[in-house]
């Protein structure tokens, strides 16, 4: 091995075998992974069927807001029945594509024909408890002056936000395998379809206090946000995590769901309305979008109460920028097809130039150093020369803490299997020495869907255990460095790992619950706390020192 090139292609598509054991473990929405078909029309079509949808903000939609549906009519409720929410309305789906193959790639082995108009999400109709016993009953007819004939409803609420284009409720039935046409709602528009929003900061040299974003169409509401301390400054609080995405605010069933992302999200708004929060680092695995365009306004529209008060800053990761023959490291379909281009589109870090997406940044006493997991890595290579140069030539008077960062980790007690391991150890074996030889404190990895410390480490062994402080904190002693402390912080809304190695003598803590770490940075202490999302409680904490 010589280069990234040359690395085995670790092919992660889904297989019919793994159907159910990946939909389990990952919220893959039913109507990505089952057949899809024509939009065409269910047979014996209802006369008394009526498909209407009202909003609280009237005949046009707000940027943010719910949408009931309302199913009335129906002769014989079904299980299979479900309304989905698709955009445009207008869109040509008199034919479908026909290879397979590129479906295939996003790991969806759908038969031939496809659902060309793909719902944006999707709620079966027995959702509301009535439907299938029949309990919102209307008498369609009447003979001598008894009703000989009655119909079911039901009301579906449905969140929407500003996509930008129309949209439509239909009513299908036959379930998402054999799908049909039952009925079409009107199409409903946004009031302000090209309105500014999700606004967010990630420029580190941005010293104001607010801001309004505009377009030819206007001016967005003003946004009040906090800048990041400047490099060399006393202290610095951030928030930290990976792998958190996006879940609908309803009964919803969309693309691809994170089902602990909103109380994470939710816990850490929080903290940063409280203004103790200065800025955040997401590492990796930002939305999972995954090609499929309309979860990266979920996703922006999620982080908005965070990433327009704070600076958010970013690390790619594989479900952002790997695809087949796409020049990634890694030769896997993760990312849909989007190979890093939506990311960097809405997420422009001070990077080297496009598709090189690693960089560093000061803030307070911290230099973070942000490397890909997922370009070329080797010795040698572009990005290894750089990463070894910038953490060489840090000022450890001004920045004492060197936190070094990327999404796939070096450590982790839950290892995958053979095929989809969780840790190259090519990657390890030769970016392991830059983080010694060049005395980095933490390293911060996501890609595992949990939380979990280290001791001081190199090379599988730990050269240094933590002690006790007065208060009963884990406490390493850098005055005398001898490896990085590693943490995997995986844990902001994929579905969990658990733990399947538990005789790591370099792993000190563990916990598999939803969550973000909190960090505060002075001149002398590095201090890190896991949050427990849920609980809101401190699961774990540590910190580092130098005198």
């Amino acid at each position: 091995r010589t280069d990234a090139a040359s690395f085995p292609t670790r092919p992660e598509r889904l297989t019919r075998s793994k159907l159910e054991q990946l939909r389990n473990y990952t919220a893959i929405s039913e109507f990505r992974v089952l057949n899809r078909r024509y939009l065409i029309d269910c047979p014996d079509p209802n006369p008394y069927l009526q498909l209407n949808t009202t909003s609280g903000s009237g005949p046009t939609l707000s940027d943010d807001e719910y949408v009931t549906v309302n199913i009335t009519g129906v002769l014989l409720p079904s299980s299979g029945d479900w309304v989905a929410m698709i955009s445009p309305s207008h869109s040509d789906v008199g034919t479908c594509v026909e290879n397979a193959v590129k479906y295939e790639q996003t790991g969806d082995f759908s038969s031939l024909p496809l659902l060309c108009h793909y719902p944006v999400k999707a709620q079966y109709v027995r959702n509301d408890p009535d439907y299938l016993s029949c309990s919102k009953q209307e008498c369609k007819k009447y003979v001598a002056g008894e009703c000989v004939l009655t119909t079911c409803g039901a009301t579906l609420s449905f969140h929407v936000v500003n996509i930008r284009t129309d949209i439509e409720f239909v009513l299908f039935g036959g379930g998402f395998e054999t799908p049909c046409i039952f009925k079409r709602s009107d199409s409903v528009s946004f009031d302000n379809p090209n309105m500014p929003l999700y606004g967010h900061i990630s420029s580190p040299d941005s010293t104001g206090t607010s801001m309004k974003l505009s377009d030819s169409v206007g001016w967005s509401d003003e946004i009040r946000f906090k800048t990041a301390p400047g490099g060399g400054s006393d202290e610095l609080k951030f928030l930290a995590y990976g792998d958190m995405g996006k879940a609908p605010l309803d009964s919803s069933a969309e693309h691809y769901i994170q089902p602990g992302s909103i109380s994470v999200t939710k816990a850490m708004a929080d903290e940063v309305s409280s203004g103790k929060v200065d800025s955040i680092f997401h590492i990796g695995d930002i939305s999972y979008a995954t090609g499929f365009l309309v979860e990266w306004d979920f996703f922006l529209h999620q982080i908005t109460p965070l990433a327009s008060q704070v600076s958010y800053m970013t690390a790619i990761g594989n479900h952002e920028r790997d695809y087949v023959n796409s020049g990634s490291v890694y030769s896997t379909p993760d990312s849909g097809g989007e190979c890093g281009v939506p990311y960097e589109t809405y997420f422009p870090m001070p990077t080297q130039a496009k598709d090189k997406p690693w960089y560093s940044i000061e803030q307070g006493s911290v230099h973070f150093t942000v490397i890909s997991t997922e370009h070329d890595w080797t010795v040698n290579s572009e990005q290894y020369d750089w990463m070894n140069k910038d953490m060489a030539t840090v000022d450890r008077t001004r920045t004492p803490w060197l936190i070094f960062t990327g999404h796939r980790p070096m450590y982790t007690s839950s290892p995958g299997n053979a095929i989809l391991p969780s840790v190259d150890t090519e990657f390890v074996a030769d970016v392991e020495p830059l983080l010694l030889a060049n005395k980095v404190d933490l390293a911060l990895f996501g890609h595992v869907h949990n939380y979990e410390r280290t001791c001081a480490v190199y090379k599988q062994e730990c050269k240094a255990m933590p002690t006790k402080d007065g208060n009963g904190i884990d406490t390493y002693d850098n005055s005398n460095y001898t490896a990085p402390v590693h943490a995997v912080i995986g844990m902001a809304g994929f579905t969990l790992d658990g733990f399947t190695q538990n005789d790591n003598i370099w792993s000190l803590s563990r916990v598999s619950e939803f969550g973000y770490v909190r960090v505060h940075a002075t001149k002398n202490e590095l201090s890190v706390e896991f949050v427990n999302a849920d609980s809101r409680n401190t699961d774990d904490n540590f910190q580092i020192v130098r005198s």
